[in-house]
């Protein structure tokens, strides 16, 4: 059997708008806000634009060239540079299809709120209804045992959109979708923010992002979270950069993209913390809670904190409200689609199986691995894979990347690819960059992920962790070994 004709994007604004959108997802939304505050307020904007500059444009840009100069998946290109860097892939991608089982599960939660916003169902105690009436979790293995009815049915939901979405040609699915959520989610941000500045209490939270503490940027760790949020926040290492790009027609600008897209997510995520803080100053100053006690990431900025505030909004929260939970949705669905696509690309290639097919397994497969999360013991369970998975496994995989391109891979080649059609040129202190100083500083993140996660294992812990290991080993080495069905996929 031979492959068929290759998927191209209809237009430079499809690619873009997919980009962006895969970027832009919960870490934009709910993540940032803490690591800016928690890390010198506006002083932490020098680190994170270094940190922009030397390892979000410089990555992308690797990533960009590879999948590019191949026009092939992962697991593909990592054959191509060398036979036995095969697996290396299946491990990478293997990650991100793991990031994805739980990432859903997260998405699921937020469209149950979509729901809950439209009467306030959370009650006065939001934090008490989120983890008793919408999570019924527990901290009890034996929780595993009990699914949660509403998360399972959302959790399955988001599963169907994104089968519904990715089954379909690239254009008519991530395309078409992406060109859509994508501007709609950017209006919504426009008239949250707006909204925002007009409450009482506003220019108490705004004022965070432009008041610097100095003495944080003489601190290591800020650098590092810096680092740490460039990567969670652009999707670095996850094959999605690489994937995206394989699909774009001769001539594409390859630079010029790159840095709208790094630009573009950096600006909506501090532009979308100005609506945060100055939403969080409103509470601070209606209930006189501290500024410092709100501020707070993930879930418990979403699901807990946001609907305290909603309740002492008055009537205008009934439509603040889902609009807020709207555009976690469209930045996850988004985002999620842009995980699985690789992991569908390279399986669809390898074993010659049409992209519809393909889909479907790969959603099945995930929507089973997802049950565990619906579970009473789920939310716990996620914060390990989490944990594991982004501390430990993701950076690794990163780390493992900078060297494939930046020393086993002929990297002048990448250079050539990267300026052949750019305005904007790239040349040796870009080499220099991706060859001695990015994996250094991931290396860094890497420990300190390592370090962190292991001060806080328990037994519970560990023993998922233990598991997610061999998984990790043996998944990728089994889908290395596996024959090829595509006759061309051993060509060099």
């Amino acid at each position: 059997m031979t492959e068929t004709k290759k998927s191209e994007w209809n237009s430079n604004f499809a690619f873009m708008m997919a980009m962006i959108g895969s970027a832009v997802g919960l870490g934009n939304i709910w993540r940032f806000p803490n690591v800016l505050y928690s890390n010198g307020g506006g002083s932490f904007m020098i680190p994170y634009i270094v940190s922009l500059f030397l390892l979000g444009i410089s990555f992308v840009l690797v990533e960009y060239a590879v999948g590019f100069k191949f026009k092939r998946s992962l697991a593909r290109i990592l054959f191509a540079v060398n036979k036995k860097l095969e697996p290396v892939a299946w491990f990478i991608l293997l990650i991100v299809f793991l990031i994805a089982t739980y990432y859903v599960c997260v998405v699921g939660w937020d469209l149950i709120y979509i729901f809950l916003s439209l009467t306030k169902a959370w009650g006065s105690n939001p934090d008490l209804f989120f983890a008793n009436n919408v999570l019924q979790a527990t901290d009890s293995i034996s929780g595993i045992f009990t699914i949660v009815p509403m998360v399972f049915v959302s959790v399955f939901a988001i599963w169907f959109m994104a089968w519904f979405i990715i089954k379909r040609d690239l254009n008519d699915g991530i395309g078409n979708v992406s060109k859509v959520l994508l501007p709609v989610l950017c209006l919504i941000v426009v008239g949250i923010v707006a909204f925002s500045l007009t409450l009482p209490g506003a220019s108490t939270g705004y004022t965070q992002i432009f008041t610097p503490d100095w003495s944080a940027l003489t601190n290591l760790d800020v650098w590092l979270a810096a680092f740490g949020q460039i990567i969670f926040s652009l999707s670095l290492g996850m094959a999605i950069a690489m994937t995206y790009a394989s699909y774009l027609p001769e001539g594409s600008k390859l630079v010029d993209n790159a840095i709208i897209v790094a630009f573009s997510n950096s600006g909506f995520e501090v532009f979308n913390s100005i609506g945060t803080f100055s939403i969080l100053g409103f509470m601070a100053l209606t209930t006189g809670i501290p500024f410092n006690d709100l501020v707070t990431e993930g879930t418990g900025l979403a699901f807990v904190v946001f609907p305290q505030v909603f309740n002492i909004m008055g009537d205008v929260a009934y439509i603040i409200g889902p609009l807020f939970f709207i555009c976690i949705l469209f930045a996850g669905i988004t985002s999620l689609i842009a995980l699985l696509e690789g992991v569908c690309y390279s399986i669809s290639e390898k074993f010659l199986i049409e992209r519809k097919k393909t889909a479907t397994a790969v959603c099945i497969v995930g929507f089973l691995i997802s049950i565990l999360f619906t579970t009473s013991a789920g939310s716990t369970i996620l914060g390990v894979f989490d944990a594991y998975l982004n501390n430990f496994a993701l950076l690794f995989a990163i780390l493992l990347e900078c060297i494939i391109f930046g020393w086993i891979y002929k990297f002048d080649d990448l250079i050539e690819t990267l300026n052949n059609n750019s305005t904007i040129k790239v040349g040796k202190t870009w080499k220099t960059v991706i060859k001695y100083i990015l994996p250094i500083c991931i290396a860094g993140l890497w420990i300190q992920g390592v370090l962190s996660t292991i001060s806080t294992v328990d037994s519970l812990s560990a023993t998922i962790m233990l598991i997610l290991t061999v998984v990790l080993i043996v998944v990728p080495i089994i889908f290395a070994k596996l024959p090829a069905i595509n006759e061309h996929y051993y060509d060099a």
